[in-house]
């Protein structure tokens, strides 16, 4: 990999990034506790995304360490000790400001969900905009098990992806949705084997690199403001104006006119 930048924390790394070309590449590496997210890896991932959101990349691949899990959620050790003020205050609070942070990235962002992906962990996925999943990916939010809730936005992002019916469904029953059925559901937005993962996850950032970057960008931000009710028609008119005066879109209309391939040179 041609890595040029590297960002990682002083101590335990636990959450690190580096950049190859125009693709960013987010890891959570706590394997031996199958990814489960503390208050403190938490706050190290919500770190590495702000260095990420500042860089040059063009793209975000959201990835765990490890065969088994890409994130089982909340570490239940941790999680048990909160009393109910801690809980309000930190705990609940802390998910939702990495998690809505993640999402709000102005990249497009891609989780690559390989084994188990539950709880805070399927959160986790939520907030990234596509994700790509190993056949061995197990989706689903057991929290009713706990005695608790989805709480780090599941109820909104997963009924925003699959309906709230099916939301119901997977939360009332705790159900693990298989990687194909996920698929069918539009939960993931591709499946493939465990050793062609990667290979597949290339594929669909090669995709999205063919378009201009600041389109994209810009796209991203619209899809998410009309979710949120916004009008399209105003916004829609200030983002073409926008992208009207980069110099992608004069390539773009040039390499349209012409029948060639446009180079983009994200300005």
């Amino acid at each position: 990999m041609n890595t040029t930048e590297i960002h990682q924390n002083v101590g335990r790394i636990d959450v690190s990034w580096d950049r190859a070309g125009r693709v960013a590449t987010v890891l959570i590496d706590r394997p031996r506790k199958l990814n489960a997210l503390t208050l403190e890896l938490l706050d190290h991932l919500y770190a590495e995304l702000r260095a990420v959101e500042n860089s040059d990349a063009q793209v975000v691949l959201l990835k765990t360490a490890g065969d088994k899990a890409f994130c089982v959620g909340a570490d239940i050790t941790q999680f048990a000790a909160f009393t109910p003020a801690q809980m309000w205050k930190r705990w609940i609070t802390e998910g939702h400001r990495v998690f809505n942070y993640l999402a709000q990235l102005r990249q497009p962002t891609i989780a690559v969900v390989d084994g188990i992906a539950v709880g805070g962990g399927l959160e986790l996925a939520l907030a990234c905009d596509l994700r790509v999943g190993a056949t061995t990916a197990r989706l689903g939010l057991p929290e009713t098990s706990l005695g608790t809730i989805p709480g780090w936005g599941g109820t909104e992002r997963l009924t925003d992806v699959i309906g709230a019916a099916r939301a119901k469904e997977l939360i009332f029953t705790r159900r693990q949705l298989d990687a194909e059925t996920a698929l069918a559901w539009g939960l993931l937005t591709a499946v493939a084997d465990r050793d062609s993962i990667d290979s597949a996850t290339d594929e669909l950032v090669d995709r999205i690199l063919e378009g201009a970057p600041a389109a994209l960008q810009v796209s991203k931000q619209l899809v998410d403001a009309a979710a949120a009710g916004a009008p399209s028609a105003i916004l829609e008119a200030l983002a073409s104006g926008f992208t009207a005066s980069t110099h992608d879109f004069a390539i773009g209309v040039t390499a349209f006119q012409n029948k060639t391939t446009p180079i983009f040179t994200n300005t």
